[in-house]
């Protein structure tokens, strides 16, 4: 998950029968939305986000597809040490720092949790390596709470389309949970993501292939 850079063009803010035909239309064309992270349980979740700090999601999934078959409990992670995780993953962007964060996290999990990941912000945010984006990710994809993490995609998608400016990404995380409807919260997150990543991309936007074209305010749209 890749962390947003700087705020994008101003667009006119969506009105709330745009925002609404934009969530129905998303979720018509995809109406169980999944995280492209691979997992099979809250911690192998948690590794997965965490590692995925300015990384894509496919490199972290080639490495965890090496690690989480020989350890993918906090026990087991502590068990390797730090040399040993870094050789699973040290094909991921700052793999050392991410290796020690990890390591840490994972005693923390053990002695403060009974090697369980908690299901509170402060407990996940009191994890080394563990931001608000990441704990947003956990909290939304492993416990169903209706969080919103802002990555580069969303932080995009919420300025360019009008959805949600803000310039920072708690500015447009704050607007995305007071505009999105209530019925789309759990999932918006997701949306979001595959449809900047996909289609609303950075350097060139699919503006024709677009399915919600119609309801975004982008000025400089594409063929």
């Amino acid at each position: 998950m890749q962390t947003p850079t700087k705020a994008m063009p101003d667009a006119k803010p969506m009105t709330p029968t745009q925002i609404e035909d934009f969530f129905a239309t998303l979720q018509a064309a995809n109406p169980q939305p999944v995280t492209e992270l691979e997992y099979t349980s809250v911690f192998e979740l948690l590794t997965a986000v965490l590692l995925s700090a300015q990384a894509t999601d496919v490199g972290v999934n080639k490495a965890t597809r090496r690690l989480f078959p020989v350890a993918n409990t906090p026990q087991k992670i502590l068990a390797l040490g730090l040399d040993g995780l870094e050789s699973y993953i040290r094909t991921i962007g700052l793999y050392r720092s991410k290796a020690k964060h990890l390591i840490e996290t994972c005693r923390i999990l053990v002695e403060r949790h009974g090697g369980e990941v908690p299901r509170s912000r402060e407990a996940l945010e009191a994890l080394p390596g563990v931001g608000r984006k990441t704990a947003n990710v956990v909290l939304n994809v492993a416990f169903g709470q209706p969080t919103m993490a802002v990555d580069t995609h969303i932080f995009r998608v919420g300025n360019r389309t009008g959805l949600a400016p803000g310039k920072t990404p708690l500015e447009v995380e704050k607007a995305l949970l007071k505009r999105v409807p209530a019925r789309y919260m759990v999932d918006a997150h997701h949306w979001l993501i595959l449809h900047g990543r996909y289609v609303c991309q950075a350097r060139k936007p699919l503006c024709g292939q677009c399915a919600v074209s119609a309801c975004c305010n982008f000025r400089q749209k594409t063929a």
